[in-house]
């Protein structure tokens, strides 16, 4: 019944990629985070989240693990990508932050709450849940920090090494 709210946060979802777009995120991450992104690379990722939103929603309470990994991914870039580096750098703007306190962590309360309502809510699945939506946050983090390992560097020749005793 309460499900729906799944929709509510992917739209939510939207909004905030709107704002960090506006307000310049991609430079924030490069000088506060450390992380050096590219414009395309944030417009992939943030694509494939609202996909992800997408799905969730259409999978529902069938499967309230996945569905709400959304909401959970929420609360862990809410907090860690922008409510915690703001505290860290004494108040410097994190394009952001406005949409993740404003709406992000009333959301994701509400479809925890809604779950707990339709009787979907366990113990093991709020946690199962928050470690999913974890692993979804930091997937494209890693890759971005694998993608700058000599292995993965596309532009070398890959040499294989050479046979041991010949």
């Amino acid at each position: 019944m309460h499900a729906y709210i799944l929709w509510i946060a992917t739209l939510a979802y939207a909004l905030h990629v709107v704002e960090e777009f506006v307000f310049d995120w991609r430079t924030w991450a490069s000088s506060v985070l450390r992380l050096p992104v590219s414009w395309a690379l944030f417009a992939i990722v943030n694509g494939v989240v609202v996909v992800l939103g997408v799905a969730c929603s259409e999978v529902g309470w069938r499967c309230p693990v996945f569905a709400l990994s959304l909401p959970a991914l929420m609360l862990i870039n809410a907090t860690f990508f922008h409510a915690l580096p703001w505290i860290l750098t004494r108040g410097r703007f994190s394009p952001g932050l406005g949409t993740a306190v404003l709406i992000f962590y009333p959301v994701a309360a509400w479809a925890y709450l809604g779950a707990r309502a339709d009787g979907v809510l366990s113990q093991e699945v709020f946690l199962l849940s928050l470690l999913l939506g974890a692993l979804l946050m930091a997937s494209p983090i890693v890759m971005l920090k694998l993608s700058r390992h000599r292995y993965f560097d596309q532009r070398d020749g890959f040499t294989p090494p050479e046979p041991k005793g010949t």
